[in-house]
């Protein structure tokens, strides 16, 4: 064979090491491209069906409620009816009734306090106090038979013990302060007395009805109701107000001088809105004896009736009234609480010859 000159050799041996190296080059640089129709690979992730975001396609699950509070009864000892109740803390807390007893609960059990004017004929009506070391309670004596009926109670704790204060010839049903400096009694004829720190001493009003309840939001925005009366006080004189009904009044309380509610005779509840007074609807005819708030859309009112000696409890939530199982049947006076789910009722067991009660939410 005939041999090929050496620079062509040479030459040909060239262009084919370039043409061996360029195809190299092509194949790892461009793979074959995949068609639309060509099956992908079972590690692809394009063939794995897109998956929109839980929280776009799924609802959000309802929280669960929070348990529903119910009225409990409380193990308090109570011999005799109780009228009202007040607090200064959830663990001090005091009840005052019929003859003359006041219980004190420490935020586990209730217990009985001294009381140096305790008597069968002695009715405290209601309590009040600006401090756990100042606490009011006023009364009356219900011996109709006696030199002394009608005359009233009141007493005053200092922290360590009761004492009488001088009281008046008219019974008393209610008590309020603004301060340990600016207390408020209330009673019968139309009686007002007031407290300056120092002495008691009466107030002119132009009522002559029974007055049963007392509430402010200040020194100045003071009410009293009673026998289809309100009272109202602006820190100079008490004027009468146009309640808009002849029933009794026989408790008040509000969470600002523009949001005052009034309960009392055959489920009457009034509401003042800072200008005027107006029915609301309560779906009760029972009559109702106290009220009490922790804010405008958390109020409750209490009460009963001797016919039914059923134990009334609304719930007002801010729009409309509505009756609350109570467990019981008795008679309900006064409620109070220290917050919306510590809330304290009392009153009594007409099947134990008056025994008091004490209901707790």
């Amino acid at each position: 064979m005939k041999k090929l000159p050496v620079a062509l050799t040479l030459f040909l041996a060239l262009i084919l090491i370039l043409s061996s190296v360029g195809c190299g080059s092509q194949s790892a640089s461009a793979p074959p491209a995949v068609t639309p129709t060509s099956k992908v690979p079972s590690t692809g992730l394009a063939a794995t069906p897109t998956r929109t975001p839980v929280h776009a396609t799924e609802s959000t699950p309802t929280p669960t409620a929070p348990p529903v509070s119910t009225w409990s009864a409380m193990d308090s000892g109570a011999g005799a009816e109780l009228t009202s109740v007040w607090g200064s803390s959830p663990s001090d807390v005091f009840a005052v009734g019929m003859y003359g007893d006041i219980l004190h609960y420490d935020g586990s059990a209730w217990s009985s306090m001294n009381n140096p004017t305790a008597d069968e004929y002695v009715e405290l009506t209601s309590v009040w106090g600006s401090s756990s070391v100042d606490v009011f309670t006023v009364g009356y004596n219900t011996t109709i038979d006696s030199p002394g009926y009608g005359y009233s109670y009141i007493l005053h704790y200092d922290g360590s013990a009761w004492s009488s204060m001088s009281g008046t010839a008219q019974m008393l049903s209610g008590v309020w302060g603004s301060s340990p400096s600016d207390v408020f009694a209330v009673g019968e004829g139309g009686t007002i007395l007031h407290y300056n720190g120092s002495a008691w001493s009466a107030m002119s009003s132009s009522a002559t009805n029974f007055l049963l309840g007392v509430w402010g939001s200040s020194p100045s925005d003071v009410f009293a109701v009673g026998n289809g009366t309100i009272l109202h006080y602006d820190g100079r004189s008490w004027r009468a107000m146009s309640s808009g009904t002849t029933n009794w009044l026989r408790g008040v309380w509000g969470s600002s001088p523009s949001n005052v509610f009034a309960v009392g005779e055959g489920g009457t509840i009034l509401h003042y809105d800072g200008r005027s007074w107006s029915a609301m609807s309560s779906s009760t005819g029972t009559d109702l004896y106290g009220v009490w708030g922790s804010s405008p859309s958390n109020v409750f009112a209490v009460g009963g009736m001797f016919e039914t000696n059923n134990g009334t409890i609304l719930h007002y939530n801010g729009s409309a009234w509505s009756a609350m199982s109570s467990g019981t049947t008795n008679f309900v006076y006064g409620v109070w609480g220290s917050s919306s789910s510590n809330v304290f009722a009392v009153g009594y067991d007409r099947s134990t010859n008056g025994w008091g009660i004490i209901l707790h939410y």
